[in-house]
């Protein structure tokens, strides 16, 4: 078996968005389905590698990042930093719109010439993921959404949330990759098992580099009052098989909002994964592989 990591940029909707290939040839080559993967809010497609080279063998494997996020970075007259810090909120919330995320996919996949995909999907990927089965529900065989949920609006917490985010947003000095174990200090609040620090330290430096725009405006439409009321909605609507996945101790998005969103629709499996948090592709890998792998079967 030879593994192939090939990685290339495509323009999507006027950006420049990074893709790479994960496949694993053999003698013996015959066609396989393909496994797009979508990470979620601060981060890139590289903590879906380790996945993606496991899965090699059954699937040919497609990671991208999403418009802002990891290597696709916005050109400079869609991102001046001074502009955005001054925006008002509606206008980041009506630019970064979910359901704009879920078209690039479509984009995406028509411009590879991919007819019908596997997804699997992690956190805010997942929201995205949602809207883009129901939106395209014949570009898919089967759908993973990994800490995926429903959750109430409460108006209070949700504005201190939106106030701290951007602050976070805005105080991201570089120099905090410097400093030793940041990494994972950063990583703790995501994780129940420890990861090795080269791991926590991509994530830092993802979060780091991440747009402002983006991440900012990204954090607006998917903790809103609007999202817990069109997300339940596209939960009950899900008509392709799909498997959500929650981690037993995610303190991100709580299995019991996984649960929730997984009663609305008999189209939708649950698992819990035991001795794990929000990343639970990292934190138990066999064990999440062979969940994916039973499904998909």
């Amino acid at each position: 078996m030879n593994t192939e990591q090939k990685t290339s940029y495509i323009n999507i909707n006027g950006v420049e968005h990074y893709y790479e290939w994960i496949k694993t040839s053999s003698s013996r080559e015959k066609s396989k389905p393909v496994m797009v993967f979508l990470h979620g809010w601060g981060g890139s497609g590289k903590y879906w590698e380790t996945t993606a080279q496991e899965l090699s063998e059954e699937f040919d494997c497609l990671i991208y990042d999403l418009r802002g996020f990891g290597r696709t970075s916005l050109p400079k007259s869609k991102s001046q930093r001074e502009k955005s810090i001054s925006q008002t909120s509606k206008n980041l919330t009506n630019d970064y719109e979910l359901v704009s995320y879920a078209e690039d996919l479509k984009v995406l996949l028509d411009a590879l010439n991919l007819d019908k995909v596997y997804v699997n999907a992690h956190s805010t990927g997942a929201s995205i993921a949602v809207l883009f089965l129901n939106m395209y529900p014949e570009r898919l065989e089967k759908a993973i959404l990994t800490c995926s949920g429903i959750f109430q609006y409460d108006e209070k917490s949700f504005s201190t949330f939106h106030k701290f985010s951007r602050y976070v947003v805005m105080f991201r000095p570089k120099w905090l990759m410097k400093i030793p174990f940041m990494g994972r200090i950063f990583m703790a609040r995501f994780l129940y098992k420890s990861l090795p620090d080269s791991i926590c330290n991509d994530f830092l430096e993802d979060f780091l580099l991440a747009d402002f725009d983006a991440a900012y405006g990204t954090v607006l439409t998917a903790v809103s009052k609007e999202a817990t009321e069109w997300l339940p909605e596209q939960f009950q609507k899900l008509t392709v098989p799909t498997l959500l996945i929650a981690g037993e101790y995610d303190k991100i998005i709580p299995a019991e909002m996984g649960k929730q969103a997984a009663k609305l629709n008999e189209n939708i499996e649950f698992i819990v994964m035991e001795n794990t948090a929000h990343f639970p592709m990292l934190e138990a890998r066999e064990k999440y592989l062979q969940k994916v792998l039973n499904f998909v079967a």
